[in-house]
């Protein structure tokens, strides 16, 4: 049975193109049935829809209210049926009503190895720090700022002449990497997760 996902995305769409790609081979185990985005005129939805997949957009300012605006994402999103959502560069933290409709199947990646450095700027703050190492993390969302069980990391070395933009660029590709590889497993072999340790199989 081929998994069914929902990609969210808010700007160009590479981690979503790295799995479109993957998903045209059959034995991936999954398919992109929707990709829906925080707002208009995106690279992610042009993407979408040159794959010929449906795409949607729910702006928070459309809504009276951010609880509004998280019970409509999840009516869209649950009108496809999704057996994993994954947020790809979705720059809007989903609340309480999405995460009981779909919680335990939503993913998403940050640029750092958790829990170290959560927030907007693990990059900068891992080279700010002084680490020799730093990476990335694909985890299932919970109510928290990047504090979910983490499915699977990958570690990148910081080079002494890194900058912000040169060891983010190279955490994106181990990144794009992770993220495939990792869904595909969730996707073919299932998973559970028991006191935050995610183990892959039914």
């Amino acid at each position: 049975m081929t998994a069914r996902l929902v990609v969210l995305v808010s700007g160009s769409g590479t981690n979503l193109q790295a799995l479109l790609d993957a998903c045209d081979d059959p034995s991936y185990g999954a398919r992109v049935v929707a990709v829906g985005a925080d707002r208009d005129d995106i690279e992610g939805l042009a993407r979408a829809d040159r794959a010929g997949i449906p795409t949607f957009v729910k702006q928070v300012g459309q809504f009276t209210t951010r609880e509004h605006w998280d019970r409509a994402l999840a009516d869209t999103v649950a009108g496809f049926e999704p057996d994993l959502v994954v947020l790809a560069g979705f720059m809007k933290l989903v609340g309480a009503e999405f995460l009981d409709r779909f919680g335990g199947r939503v993913v998403n990646t940050h640029p750092a190895l958790s829990p170290a450095f959560p927030g907007m700027r693990g990059p900068a703050d891992a080279l700010a720090y002084g680490v020799k190492v730093t990476g990335c993390t694909l985890f299932v969302v919970d109510a928290g700022v990047d504090t979910g069980p983490i499915v699977a990391q990958q570690a990148v070395p910081v080079e002494d002449d890194d900058t912000v933009e040169t060891l983010h660029e190279r955490i994106k590709v181990a990144e794009r990497r992770m993220l495939v590889d990792a869904v595909g497993r969730m996707a073919r072999d299932g998973f559970t997760i028991n006191d935050r340790k995610v183990r892959f199989g039914r």
